[in-house]
């Protein structure tokens, strides 16, 4: 029998513990009959198949069978079956309900769409956003990120949609605030946007629970002319639109431009000037001295040499860090706000050292030195 086992070829391309106890004939070229090294039975075998062969062991040779188990490992079979225990078989994973929602855009009418929607309107129109912000690569992306599931309408639904219900929220909440002040005042004043586009804005103060309020109620655009006449027509409008009544205004707060003024008396309301518009009348006048508007004029060339060049503000640095003077850039005035050309000044001659450097070693500049040293 031992002769006839080491006569006996495995099989081949097989690397199962099986085939330590069973061979073939080596003229059995096809491998066909499996036969018993331990008692040179041929056992029936399918292609493959290795249950009958730990059947044979099992039946027939306990302790080589015994021996098959130990070289398998702890994870052998109890039985000669194919079957892998429970424990050891790979569970198909189960798709849930929660699976499937992941990949699934929020509902329109679902609450979380609608808080995320609502805030981001609050965000353009709290820190004023241009509306076009929603439709940008960038913003998507975010979005995208932070919810995957939230799907972002578009700028038409914040412009026709979202934004004017926010209004409305808004503009209801503050009349509901100011329906039961008994006495207020207001805020009046007509200004340009950058585009040159006229608008008039009205301002109401009053106290809720002994604190001071204040709240801008409307800025409407005003194209028609500014005559005392128009004026005060319009700021009728606005306070009988929000409801409030002329007798329960204390006084009204404008500049002192002419059509201002005439729009009060006309209204026949009681008007209070502005502080910082008489503040900053007083010191234009003051300011006419020609040893000012010397110095002003010098310091506004400067400002405006250093304002329309980057080589002269990258000289100015370095300047400033050879001179161990604080990286600070210069101010322009401002027409409307007297403060601005006092920060103005103040920060040239802060600066004084460091520009004179820059200026001296420009021919085109050199000029300069010698007047702001004599201003």
């Amino acid at each position: 029998m031992e002769g006839n086992a080491e006569q006996l070829v495995p099989k081949k391309n097989s690397t199962s513990v099986i085939w330590k106890w069973f061979g073939f004939s080596p003229t059995d070229t096809a491998q066909t009959a499996v036969i018993c090294k331990c008692c040179n039975d041929k056992i029936r075998t399918s292609d493959g198949n290795t249950t009958n062969l730990f059947n044979h062991l099992k039946r027939k040779h306990p302790k080589e069978y015994a021996d098959s188990q130990i070289i398998k490992g702890p994870h052998a079979r109890t039985s000669g079956t194919t079957k892998q225990p429970e424990t050891t078989r790979l569970k198909q994973t189960t798709l849930t309900k929660d699976a499937f929602e992941k990949g699934t855009p929020y509902d329109r009418t679902s609450k979380r769409w609608k808080d995320v929607t609502d805030e981001v309107t609050f965000y353009l129109a709290k820190d004023m956003i241009p509306i076009k912000t929603v439709e940008n690569e960038g913003f998507k992306r975010l979005l995208k990120v932070v919810d995957p599931r939230y799907k972002i309408p578009s700028r038409k639904y914040f412009s026709s949609t979202a934004i004017p219900q926010l209004y409305s929220e808004c503009r209801s909440k503050m009349q509901n605030k100011i329906q039961n002040v008994k006495f207020f005042a207001t805020t009046a004043d007509l200004w340009s946007s950058r585009t040159s586009e006229p608008y008039l804005s009205l301002t109401i103060h009053f106290i809720h629970d002994w604190k001071l309020c204040s709240a801008c109620l409307e800025t409407t655009y005003f194209p028609q002319d500014h005559t005392g006449e128009l004026i005060a027509q319009g700021l009728r409008d606005a306070l009988e639109c929000w409801g409030l009544k002329e007798a329960n205004m204390t006084c009204m707060t404008t500049d002192s431009g002419a059509n201002m003024v005439k729009a009060l008396e006309l209204n026949s309301w009681a008007r209070l000037q502005c502080f910082g518009h008489r503040l900053h009348l007083a010191i234009e006048k003051s300011a006419k001295d020609p040893r000012v508007e010397r110095v002003t004029s010098v310091c506004k060339k400067v400002v405006s040499t250093f304002s329309f060049s980057w080589k002269k503000k990258r000289d100015l640095s370095n300047a400033q860090t050879e001179l161990k003077l604080p990286q600070q850039k210069l101010i322009t005035e401002s027409p409307t706000r007297w403060g601005s050309r006092l920060n103005m000044i103040e920060r040239v001659l802060d600066q004084e050292k460091a520009i004179s450097q820059v200026l001296k070693a420009d021919k085109k500049t050199k000029a300069f030195g010698p007047v702001m040293a004599r201003c």
